[in-house]
């Protein structure tokens, strides 16, 4: 998209810097976490997760397999499976933005999948299995990751795009946008995350509150 005038592109210059200072900064807090206490972090919110109305009213839930600085969504997974609700988990094409919610069997076979240049298991180019946007059911609950957010609902992801790309989609399916939850260590939550209209905001945090 063009910008209107050297104006516009020096602002949009000038928004990109102040999300990569961001990054910076969040990715510097993430790696000063403790495995204990980031274990600690998800597992009181993996308890918050399970109590949620959004949560128990959803029956076609997509949640991400989780890098070691984001907070764990084993637990969750395992619920959902436990409660016999459908699971779906990203599967991300290199080189874009493009990413599809892919239909889970079990939490047991996460580790057989096969594991991207992330390190994260996802199911195979090849790998037919149930597309969420494909079926007339959609998705009733997406669970975000991302390295910061603000308490209105604004996300900074790692500047891939994929979220906001997907989530984009989902508003032309017939069921519309599903409610997104992000899950976030507290030293994620920032005053103000910066943005573009092309940001897609979180309909809820869920974070522990001092």
């Amino acid at each position: 998209m063009e910008s209107s005038g050297a104006g516009g592109g020096g602002a949009m210059a000038g928004l990109q810097a102040a999300k990569r200072a961001l990054r910076a900064e969040l990715k510097r807090r993430l790696r000063a976490l403790s495995e204990s206490e980031k274990l600690r972090q998800a597992r009181l919110l993996a308890a918050q997760v399970v109590e949620h109305p959004k949560y128990q009213a959803s029956s076609r839930i997509a949640v991400f397999l989780s890098m070691p600085d984001e907070v764990q969504t084993a637990e969750i997974i395992k619920d959902i499976f436990q409660r016999g609700k459908e699971c779906f988990i990203p599967r991300y094409k290199p080189g874009g933005s493009h990413m599809d919610m892919i239909k889970l069997a079990s939490y047991e076979e996460i580790a057989s999948l096969p594991l991207t240049s992330w390190n994260i298991h996802q199911p195979a180019d090849d790998d037919s299995r149930e597309d969420a946007l494909s079926m007339a059911g959609g998705l009733d609950l997406i669970f975000m990751p991302g390295l910061g957010f603000d308490k209105t609902g604004n996300r900074l992801g790692r500047g891939k795009g994929y979220y906001d790309t997907y989530l984009e989609r989902c508003t032309h399916h017939p069921k519309g946008k599903p409610y997104t939850i992000a899950l976030a260590f507290k030293e994620q939550i920032c005053d103000m995350v910066p943005v573009t209209e092309n940001d897609m905001k979180v309909d809820e945090i869920l974070f522990e509150s001092n």
